[in-house]
């Protein structure tokens, strides 16, 4: 199995700097997921991993042995992509095993790969078909266990469920997860969707604009953020933001609310400071002695709870709340908020308080 090792790697691609210093450790079978918006350079990290691009400045190392050198096809790594890309004339059992085929594998070393890799994946009822007899599901399931059946280190994954619908998704997260427990192997996971960062990852890198904003678990990264691009990225719905100033016994909104400090949330700060306070949606709250008012823009309801759309004359704020909540479009409501699971923001988006710190 593989440990990654990435030491100050950065990529330049004419005058475009792809990724800038990145540092990062990757754990013997670790499930670790990477994920920021599109252009952030996800796709650019793995391909360096995999050996695909060459890196502009810096190291990786694969097992404690530098690897910038070492080629793609001699790294021990499998990629999956996207586009599942199976041979349409070759049956599912010959496309498993292709790349053993071509490597010179003996017949019966094929047949034993293939037929784990398809016990693993529930592919054994397919191994007959050709690629147009196969759900998008199934097809990519193929795909995995094309991977599967080289045997490698270590498994890249380059938005693999990105073309599959929800249902399918969620299933084969589940089987991903599931995987790298029973191969006991390292899997490096790309995806902008930070739901399925937080529901399959060990850990979890966030990427923007080529740099690592933050490195930590889910629990670690919703509760803890280091700065306003994390807080904002990491959470469903996103975190709530409103601007505000420090004063001599708490916070003034630029609406003119003032929020009372009496836990000290703002010691160290200056009065007169500009900050950025905030609040997540399960911690914010209709309640009829709430000092914030304002106007239900729209509910969404989505079963086993609702989110609540209010426009305040600070800003737009999301709650969380039961399924029965009994309100309506245009209503005007009261909000207060948790003040002790407030988040505060210097101007430069770095966290100066994070919950639970």
């Amino acid at each position: 199995m593989a440990r990654i090792s990435l030491s100050n790697v950065s990529q330049r691609v004419g005058t475009t700097e792809r990724l800038r210093d990145i540092s990062l450790d990757i754990a013997d079978r670790e499930f670790l997921v990477v994920v920021g918006p599109s252009g952030c350079g996800k796709t650019s990290l793995l391909r360096l991993i995999a050996g695909l691009d060459p890196v502009t400045h810096g190291t990786i190392s694969i097992d404690g042995e530098p690897a910038n050198a070492i080629p793609a096809e001699q790294r021990g790594l499998a990629m999956v992509f996207q586009s599942h890309a199976l041979y349409p004339h070759l049956t599912v059992a010959a496309n498993i095993g292709f790349a053993l085929r071509m490597g010179g594998a003996g017949r019966p070393s094929i047949n034993d790969a293939v037929s784990r890799a398809a016990a693993l994946l529930g592919l054994e009822p397919l191994l007959a078909r050709k690629p147009h007899e196969l759900s998008a599901g199934e097809r990519q399931r193929v795909a995995i266990g094309r991977a599967i059946a080289a045997q490698p280190r270590g498994y890249l994954f380059d938005e693999a469920l990105a073309n599959l619908d929800a249902v399918l998704r969620a299933q084969l997260r589940t089987d991903l997860v599931r995987l790298n427990r029973a191969l006991q192997t390292t899997m490096i996971y790309v995806t902008h969707d930070q739901t399925e960062a937080m529901i399959m990852a060990d850990r979890i890198v966030v990427l923007n604009e080529g740099r690592i904003e933050q490195i930590g678990t889910p629990r670690g990264l919703h509760d803890q953020p280091v700065n306003r691009f994390v807080a904002g990225f990491i959470g469903t719905p996103g975190m709530n933001f409103c601007r505000a100033v420090v004063t001599e016994t708490g916070f003034l909104l630029e609406g003119g609310v003032r929020f009372d400090d009496p836990a000290g949330l703002a010691g160290g700060l200056a009065a007169g400071q500009m900050v950025t306070l905030g609040i997540r949606p399960e911690h914010v709250r209709i309640a009829p002695d709430g000092p914030l008012h304002g106007r239900v823009e729209r509910i969404e309801h989505i079963g086993f709870e609702a989110h609540i759309h209010v426009q305040t004359d600070d800003s737009a704020l999301i709650v969380r709340a039961g399924p029965n909540i009994a309100l309506h479009a245009g209503e005007r409501v009261k909000i207060a908020f948790d003040l002790a699971r407030l988040h505060i923001f210097g101007p430069d988006g770095a966290a100066l308080r994070r919950e639970f710190d």
